[in-house]
């Protein structure tokens, strides 16, 4: 941003980005949901253009579909499309712990690991909370914290853009649930514990534990 503090159209675009992001992340924009970049530029009282970059933006995370006609919707994803981010993002994070695990790669108390504990512990108080909204921006700030102690930001983005599309499918089904806390993953920290302890063989089993479960509770819904 200039120093002046004036609003530009970059920063503008990054706004709208974020903003639509949280809103599609929190279930409050449904999958298939659709609308044209003219209301959602009315709804922010903003020009056309950053807008129209914002949606590109988020298309190419996977979160929209464009269409030339209709404008925009809310990407669907399919249970099928669900278990087969499960089983990626199971591969990578467990490629990011083997390497993790050379002597020397992560500090047990280094800054990373501390603030990685922190976004951990956020996360997990929101799940037994059964907070989803809370829930959602920790739980990609853990991921993406600890995924970046592999010093690959490639690996690191592309597990991010997997676990917010993972999000876009689970959310909408979850608010479906009486008792979220009885649904969500709480293990953020365990996790954590385990790597402080040089332990990537427990931190491992735990993750896949988690993915496992989360499998199981995709083939319980309905197709």
């Amino acid at each position: 941003m200039p120093a002046s503090g004036a609003v530009t159209r970059n920063t503008l675009r990054q706004q709208i980005a974020d903003a639509l992001r949280d809103e599609v992340l929190a279930g409050r924009m449904q999958p298939g949901e659709e609308f044209t970049v003219k209301q959602i530029a009315e709804q922010y009282g903003v020009s056309a253009t950053p807008v129209r970059e914002a949606l590109v933006d988020l298309c190419a995370q996977g979160l929209l579909d464009s269409d030339q006609h209709r404008g925009f919707r809310v990407r669907v994803f399919t249970v099928e499309d669900y278990k087969g981010m499960v089983e990626a993002r199971a591969l990578v994070v467990d490629g990011i712990f083997r390497r993790a695990a050379v002597p020397g790669a992560v500090e047990p108390h280094g800054p990373a690991l501390v603030s990685v504990r922190r976004r951990g512990e956020e996360a997990a108080r929101a799940a037994r909370g059964g907070d989803l909204n809370i829930l959602v921006g920790y739980d990609l700030r853990f991921w993406r914290e600890l995924c970046a102690l592999a010093g690959n930001t490639y690996i690191s983005e592309f597990l991010h853009r997997l676990r917010m599309q993972s999000w876009v499918f689970a959310v909408p089904y979850l608010r479906g649930h009486g008792e979220l806390s009885d649904w969500l993953w709480t293990g953020h920290g365990e996790v954590v514990s385990a790597l402080a302890l040089g332990d990537f063989e427990a931190a491992r089993v735990l993750i896949a534990a988690y993915n496992d479960e989360s499998l199981v509770w995709a083939e319980r819904l309905p197709r």
